[in-house]
């Protein structure tokens, strides 16, 4: 998968929608444990603590699954890596 690689030190757009997901899930958890939920209105308060909290892990698994570059440091250091896998120094 090629969504970690940047052009001109831009951070990924697969970067940027793992952030997203991670923060709408974590926004739905906080708001959801305050009784107030964004994503899932269901009636059962368990059963919607529950489907949260599992929407919350499985995207704070997937965000940072990947490898998410932010800072400059980071950008150049994958680009880096990639010249290394390709065998140019």
């Amino acid at each position: 998968m090629n969504a970690h690689i940047t052009k001109n030190n831009n951070i990924s757009a697969g970067t940027v929608a793992r952030t997203a997901v991670l923060g709408l899930a974590l926004a739905n958890q906080i708001l959801s444990a305050c009784g107030k939920p964004l994503l899932l209105p269901i009636d059962s308060a368990q059963l919607e603590q529950w489907v949260t909290a599992g929407l919350t892990s499985a995207a704070a698994i997937w965000a940072w699954w990947e490898n998410n570059s932010f800072t400059k440091e980071a950008l150049a250091a994958d680009s880096y890596l990639e010249q290394l896998k390709k065998g140019v120094h």
